[in-house]
């Protein structure tokens, strides 16, 4: 094939040497064509064999999310709303594939499916891209979407914005170009047909990876040892002074998410409200003096049977007490001149073998007891408690006595400098109050005094006004304070005396 004259015999012999090699050329893209079709094929049955995978995964985590909700539910609700879109997706793609083979005789003939036309019209025009190529690539991103907000922050992230990327790419010759332009345009036809198919299988593997993810999440969790506590059991829950300690320290698994089926426990199936998640709840009466087996059995669902697993323990009721419980039930003291309320008791000792002492003390009903103390800052209860062996158990707590605290004046049941028209002091009535005190107690006023500014002090019996201190106010002005002191008060019903009552002010507003 140099140049120069050439004799025709050479012209003839540079001819059919150029025919051979577009023989050659010929028959190699046949044979790509054909391995294109071979790929379709066994993506094809892939993708069969990977949705029937996929069903089955998707059937195994809905009857988890029955058996255990608080477990699997919402792993389900995530993967359910993939399927949706996966779906969809799939759906669209084999629709797609459809109408590229529509006109194709022989789906089989892979040889004769060498020309781009098809996506070259459906997909481009003039140069730009049509609305249906626009919307495949729109598909593409909506799957791609809906996956990673299934999925996540994990590490599959990664893969599916690389399975389903359709940003720009840039060609050979170092130019940027449209992901569809770049992948579709002027392919043979079934070269496209096998990328479309490679994309349905990337939509079953990515439902592969949301639900081994999302079930390999909630096992992890499952069996996670942070899910395990610590537990000291003992044979029996109560010793005696000298007894040796027999037990186990053993991990139990504290699973918030794990519930029983049922429970059964000393032979009665325990009521639903008391089987919470995770736990059991005993809240039953302890019984009388002795030892307490608790026997049973908890049941958990997995897939179409029970599963039983036995509950042995026990406990101890026992009756020795050291030291008798007191407690005021207002404070931690006890005040001069008042029917202070209190609770005594000893455990393990019926309130009827409990006797308590002390001057001012006597009690109402049970354990149930009044102390009123006198003189002295200090009061000593003793309590004295008979076992059932008659052997006697005595207890000891000193009390403070401390007087009534200061009370404060009022007027309209208010306090400090209260504000009002002159021609309303005349007629308010004087109170006293004890404000934030422990016990409710009602003060009655009996005697007080008024001043008013530039006036005498004027005493007054009572809660009202009398008449010169009427004569007195009415020669306030504006602006002025009168002061009510000196007030003199007692507890309503034990006739107390309040020690000290804090002074109140009137202001004059016109």
């Amino acid at each position: 094939m140099a140049g120069g004259k050439q004799s025709p015999r050479q012209k003839m012999i540079n001819l059919m040497y150029l025919i051979f090699i577009a023989m050659l050329a010929m028959n190699m893209s046949k044979e790509v064509l054909s391995a294109f079709g071979l790929m379709n094929e066994k993506l094809a049955v892939a993708n069969e064999k990977a949705a029937e995978q996929n069903d089955k995964a998707y059937t195994n985590l809905a009857t988890k999310a029955v058996e255990q909700p608080l477990q699997f539910e919402k792993a389900k609700e995530k993967t359910d709303a993939l399927k949706v879109k996966a779906d969809e997706f799939y759906a669209y793609l084999e629709d797609l594939k459809g109408k590229m083979t529509s006109d194709v005789k022989d789906k089989t003939d892979y040889e004769t499916m060498d020309k781009s036309k098809f996506l070259d019209e459906y997909f481009f025009v003039s140069g730009t891209i049509t609305p249906k190529g626009k919307e495949f690539v729109s598909k593409m991103d909506e799957f791609r979407k809906a996956a990673l907000e299934v999925l996540g922050e994990t590490e599959l992230a990664g893969t599916i914005n690389d399975r389903f990327d359709t940003s720009p790419v840039t060609n050979k010759d170092e130019i940027k170009i449209s992901w569809l332009n770049y992948h579709y345009e002027g392919f043979p036809l079934i070269a496209s047909l096998t990328k479309i198919t490679q994309i349905q299988a990337d939509v079953k593997a990515t439902e592969s990876d949301a639900l081994s993810t999302l079930l390999k999440g909630e096992l992890e969790t499952a069996v996670s040892m942070t899910n395990y506590d610590a537990m000291v059991v003992f044979d029996k829950n109560a010793y005696y002074p000298g007894e040796k300690l027999s037990g186990k320290i053993v991990l139990g698994k504290n699973d918030p998410n794990l519930t029983a089926e049922k429970v059964v426990i000393n032979g009665e199936d325990w009521p639903e409200d008391k089987i919470k998640a995770g736990q059991v709840i005993l809240d039953g009466p302890a019984g009388s003096v002795g030892d307490r087996d608790i026997k049973g059995s908890f049941f958990f669902k997995e897939n179409d049977s029970l599963i039983e697993i036995p509950i042995k323990g026990g406990y101890s009721v026992i009756p020795r007490p050291n030291e008798a419980v007191i407690s005021a039930d207002k404070m931690n003291a006890v005040y001069r001149g008042l029917a202070n309320p209190m609770t005594i008791s000893m455990p393990g000792v019926p309130s009827n073998k409990v006797s308590a002492s002390a001057t001012g003390l006597r009690k109402v009903k049970g354990d149930s007891y009044i102390m009123t103390p006198g003189k002295g800052n200090e009061v000593t209860i003793r309590v004295t408690g008979t076992l059932p062996g008659g052997t006697k158990v005595s207890s000891n707590k000193k009390f403070r006595i401390k007087d009534i605290p200061p009370a404060v004046g009022a007027v309209r049941g208010q306090y400090g400098t209260v504000s009002m028209p002159k021609g309303s002091v005349g007629n308010v009535s004087v109170g006293a109050l004890l404000p934030d005190f422990l016990f409710d107690l009602k003060l009655k006023v009996s005697s007080f005094k008024i001043k008013v500014p530039g006036q005498p002090a004027v005493p007054v019996t009572g809660t009202r006004m009398s008449s010169r201190a009427k004569a007195a106010i009415a020669k306030a002005r504006r602006g002025d304070v009168i002061n009510i002191f000196d007030i003199k008060a007692t507890v309503v019903g034990s006739g107390a005396p309040v020690k000290r009552v804090v002074g109140v002010g009137i202001k004059i507003t016109n």
